[in-house]
């Protein structure tokens, strides 16, 4: 009987044992990031192709001022700058990449509407950014209407130079694109004019070295964009964290860091950090 007893005690301690082990000795980690620190990685969404916000480098490294944001986030999520996994979200994906657990977090100029509100949720927002122009150093463009009866440029598809053309200047000559780079290049040469789109796209793209010092932004406030951070729809415990981290990147100042270091080249105006929840119509 007694034999019988410590079987039963030692086969209990076994199972314990290997119970304790698959739980603490899962290196693998979650991919999506939906747990926190130790060996695990986060996965978050941002753009590959537009300086001072989101652009992988020619060596591989990230940088821009929303790669800076989600790595403070992580960080205060519990994660390494090695345990992030950097995933290209181009615009027209940024629902389904969040709604299919691709990423865990997107922070890719995110503009928070109703329309997107009925899909993801938000935290923030970061960022206020405001369509505007951007212009050679001596242009004497001040203001929308001046663009009428001048070239004005932006990317094929793009929304904002048909805003401009239809409510501020209808005599404007619209020329599209395929790219920023390609605008910013007509720019350079005299092809056009002026170029629209975001003031923080327009101060990345002209805070570019081979740019440095040659174009300003005309400091138009034509629009309001509130960049938010995109979370899975209904995930409200992920948004409140990334709320908490977001204040606490304004408080330390490391969110004025951020933006003077990705945006200050073009001479670039920003609003102060907006408060969490408030989104500007």
């Amino acid at each position: 009987m007694k034999l019988r007893k410590v079987s039963a005690a030692a086969a209990t301690a076994l199972v314990l044992a290997l119970t304790a082990t698959a739980c603490g000795g899962d290196g693998d980690g979650d991919s999506n990031g939906s747990g926190s620190g130790g060996s695990k990685t986060i996965k978050i969404g941002i753009k590959y192709d537009q300086p001072g916000l989101g652009l992988k480098e020619p060596d591989g490294s990230f940088s821009g001022f929303d790669v800076d944001v989600a790595t403070y986030v992580a960080k205060e999520l519990g994660y390494k700058p090695d345990q992030i996994e950097w995933v290209e979200t181009k615009s027209a994906d940024r629902e389904n990449a969040l709604s299919r657990g691709d990423v865990k977090l997107i922070a890719a100029t995110y503009s928070i509407t109703d329309e997107r509100k009925q899909k993801v949720d938000f935290a923030g927002p970061y960022l206020l950014a405001h369509q505007d122009l951007l212009v050679k150093k001596d242009s004497d463009i001040t203001k929308a209407t001046d663009l009428n009866d001048k070239k004005l440029c932006s990317v094929a598809g793009s929304t904002s130079a048909q805003n401009v053309k239809k409510d501020f200047a209808p005599k404007a000559q619209l020329r599209e694109l395929g790219g920023y780079s390609e605008c910013l290049s007509a720019l350079q040469s005299g092809g056009v004019d002026a170029l629209t789109t975001d003031d923080s796209i327009l101060a990345g793209y002209a805070a570019q070295e081979q740019y440095k010092g040659q174009f300003k932004l005309a400091g138009l406030k034509l629009s309001n964009e509130n960049y938010g951070v995109g979370v899975k729809k209904g995930d409200t415990a992920t948004v409140d964290k990334v709320n908490a981290a977001l204040e606490k990147m304004v408080k330390d100042g490391a969110w004025q860091k951020a933006v003077e270091e990705n945006f200050g080249p073009a001479n670039y105006k920003n609003e102060q950090a907006p408060k969490i929840g408030q989104i500007v119509q």
